[in-house]
């Protein structure tokens, strides 16, 4: 069955889309991926997505305006990936603006823009959406949704494998051995903390707007972080709390990027700050990864890295450096362009809700049990 899937993450910078055939056992589809297309937002619609992430207020004209200029462009990109209309169904995740995880006095909440009715109408296909409410309440974080979608796609080695998204926001998977007596455990995955978000915005404002991100790590390479800082944000209670966990811009965004600026001091260069924030990308993952260890006694073979930030070459140099003993590569090696995984899963995930398969993992994202994920809707 061919699906369709889309996704615009916490980066903003425009849709992923992914042409998939996927068939055989939901466990264990048989995949391949056809192609995959990156339409980036207009500059404008860029500015008011990343505004709206931030919290920005606005009128219900203004909101309404913003979903339907977000639905265009989906739709625009699955066009662009999908000319001929091969795909019979399409999975499309819609642009997150506000995430809110459960807490002990508040159930959780994630709001992602798409008018999907509209989508349908006009790719003449059924769209599935709203993947997170379903998990959201059975009393689960609704995120992440790629590990057990992962573990499917990819499958395990001979020991635990890590995948390591670098987007707006990093988030790991962990898969099992496919042998060995830890060959029945579960998926694990969380989302760690910053990879590019904050990287982006202090580029953006040191730049005064003239570029989005660090491109080649240009900045980050001429910079020297502040180790001493780095230490201390690593102690902050997001970075010390276990899984499951899950978090965006509305923790990491513009105005955790100004803590952190004033915590370096003005004797900080904007290139030492690109660096120290770059640093603590990585370092952020590889706390997580030594945590996993001391808690479970969990140590991946391997660490494969997706999204966006796999082509800065100083966040990858840091990922090396801190994660001590661990092989990094690209999920590129794998027959997985870095862009285009997460845009897989959503295809994955419309697939299984066609197919009556749960999606969630109560391990992962904390759920009273596994539930079948999305929405469907019709073009009329």
């Amino acid at each position: 069955m061919r699906c369709l899937g889309l996704m615009s993450g916490t980066s903003a910078d425009g849709v992923d889309a992914v042409l998939a055939d996927f068939r055989g056992s939901p466990n264990h589809p048989q995949w391949e991926l056809i192609r995959h297309v990156h339409s980036p937002y207009p500059e404008g619609l860029r500015h008011r997505v990343v505004s709206a992430g931030q919290g920005e207020t606005g009128c219900a004209e203004q909101w309404l305006d913003l979903a339907e200029a977000i639905t265009e462009a989906q739709a625009k990109a699955a066009r662009s990936c999908d000319p001929s209309g091969e795909a019979v169904l399409i999975g499309c995740h819609g642009q997150t603006v506000w995430h809110r995880p459960p807490t002990s006095r508040q159930r959780g909440a994630s709001w992602q823009l798409l008018q999907a009715p509209l989508l349908a109408q006009l790719l003449e296909r059924p769209v599935v959406h709203d993947f997170r409410a379903a998990d959201l309440a059975l009393g689960g974080q609704g995120a992440p949704l790629v590990p057990r979608a992962d573990a499917a796609l990819l499958g395990g080695t001979t020991g635990w494998r890590a995948l390591l998204n670098l987007g707006g926001i990093a988030n790991l998977t962990l898969i099992p051995p496919c042998c060995g007596p830890e060959r029945d455990a579960p998926v694990q995955g969380w989302d760690c903390g910053p990879a590019n978000s904050l990287i982006d915005l202090a580029v953006q404002q040191f730049s005064n707007g003239t570029l989005h991100f660090d491109r080649g790590g240009t900045m980050a390479k001429a910079g020297q972080s502040d180790e001493t800082s780095i230490r201390r944000w690593l102690q902050e209670p997001y970075f010390q709390s276990p899984p499951p966990k899950s978090t965006g811009r509305e923790l990491f965004g513009r105005a955790n990027l100004q803590q952190r600026l004033n915590n370096l001091g003005q004797g900080c260069s904007n290139h030492d700050a690109v660096a120290t924030l770059t640093s603590f990308s990585a370092a952020v993952v590889a706390q997580d990864l030594d945590q996993l260890m001391q808690r479970d006694q969990i140590r991946p073979l391997e660490l494969i890295v997706a999204g966006g930030g796999r082509h800065n070459p100083v966040l990858m140099d840091q990922l090396q450096r801190r994660c001590r003993g661990l092989h990094l590569s690209s999920s590129q090696e794998i027959g997985l362009p870095v862009e285009a995984r997460e845009a897989l899963v959503f295809a994955l995930l419309a697939w299984w809700h066609q197919r009556n398969h749960p999606a969630n993992a109560p391990s992962i994202t904390g759920a009273r049990r596994e539930a079948v994920l999305g929405v469907v809707v019709n073009p009329g």
